[in-house]
């Protein structure tokens, strides 16, 4: 029981690329590009690693307790940069990584699991009342997330409601984390046992369970690993986000581009290439939840914890979008919402979403 062959490869290699990140940030290597890319590896690195602690520490702690530790702590990487952007007075980056990360997984994490799922399988199927109940809960909470936004552009007295962006946010982000303390019973509650299945399927789980059991980290190392590896976030977060605004300057993207795509897939990407292999797996079922519930999280507790926690960092943040922010967000979750509906997935269904997403991707290059 421990680290495995894999882990100690994993943590090696984050380490270095955190070092040569904060070598190219202090020295100014590289000009403008290169510090920015070795920080954006390195915070890449840094997401699996953190996912892979918060995956252990539920472990140890529980199969209910797995969601919870993964709400609360999963995102730390992602959390810390839109922080410290806040703290530069990118709020264009900001908001844009908080709508960014919801479409990566909906369009973009999803599609290539559906796409590559597909591929392998054929057509794929999910169970059609987990699905209802993902879609339904990211429906209702992104619609929570856009009510400051709506208010401020579409109210009867719009000037008015503009003045009061902030506490509408605040009342909105404290409601948003009320629901999700109030989830937390449920999520805590062991789930009921598995129908029995026949001899196959029973070796398989055996072997399986026999696996995590004997990969599993020991309580005290998950512990260690996700303290060390959240404080190496904080620290790399702070050297991508001033290695970006150079970047963003000698590219010639926008600080929307940046935050929607770059900084998005940056903060959680190799994390959610677990959805993927899932997927590859053909087990349909825990690709969906894993890939949906990213986009959960962020909407009930990352964006809500942003508005809150801004005032440490001298920023004012706000759920209040740009107009096509709201309208790509709107039109992707009701996208993603038709297409998981019918409990089935294919290739094409897909490509769809991966092409969706890079039009999206695209709309913002300039703005």
């Amino acid at each position: 029981m421990g680290f495995t062959r894999s882990d100690w490869r994993l943590s090696i290699i984050t380490a270095v690329a955190a070092a040569m990140a904060g070598i190219a940030y202090y020295a100014k290597l590289g000009g403008n590009v290169a510090p920015f890319v070795v920080a954006a590896i390195a915070l890449a690195l840094l997401a699996s690693l953190v996912g892979r602690s918060v995956e252990a520490l539920g472990d140890r702690l529980g199969a209910g307790a797995t969601g919870v530790v993964q709400s609360a702590l999963g995102n730390l990487p992602e959390l810390f940069v839109v922080l410290f952007a806040l703290k530069a007075k990118l709020y264009d980056v900001a908001t844009a990584t908080i709508v960014g990360s919801i479409l990566a997984n909906v369009l973009l994490v999803l599609g290539l699991a559906f796409l590559f799922g597909g591929i392998k399988h054929g057509r794929q199927t999910f169970g059609g009342e987990a699905a209802r109940t993902m879609s339904m809960l990211m429906v209702l909470s992104v619609a929570a997330l856009l009510v400051p936004s709506l208010t401020s552009a579409l109210g009867s007295h719009a000037s008015k409601a503009a003045l009061h962006e902030r506490t509408l946010s605040i009342v909105v982000s404290v409601l948003l984390l009320g629901l999700f303390v109030a989830s937390l019973p449920a999520s805590l509650r062991r789930q009921k046992a598995a129908p029995k299945a026949d001899a196959a399927d029973a070796a398989d789980s055996a072997d399986e369970a026999a696996e995590s059991s004997e990969h599993s980290w020991p309580l005290a190392l998950a512990l260690a690993m996700l303290a060390i590896t959240g404080v190496g976030a904080a620290f790399v977060s702070d050297w991508f986000v001033g290695a970006l605004q150079p970047a963003i300057h000698t590219l010639g993207i926008s600080e929307a581009f940046a935050g929607l795509v770059i900084v998005a897939i940056a903060g959680n990407a190799v994390e959610n290439v677990v959805g993927i292999q899932l997927a590859l797996k053909n087990q349909s079922d825990y690709a969906l939840s894993v890939i949906l519930q990213s986009p959960l999280q962020i909407a009930l507790v990352v964006a809500p914890a942003l508005v809150l926690l801004s005032p440490l960092v001298g920023a004012s943040f706000t759920l209040v979008l740009s107009p096509l922010l709201i309208a790509v967000l709107i039109m992707s979750i009701v996208i993603t919402v038709l297409v998981v509906l019918d409990g089935e997935s294919n290739w094409l269904e897909g490509a769809t979403l991966i092409v969706l997403y890079g039009i999206i991707a695209t709309a913002f290059w300039w703005g």
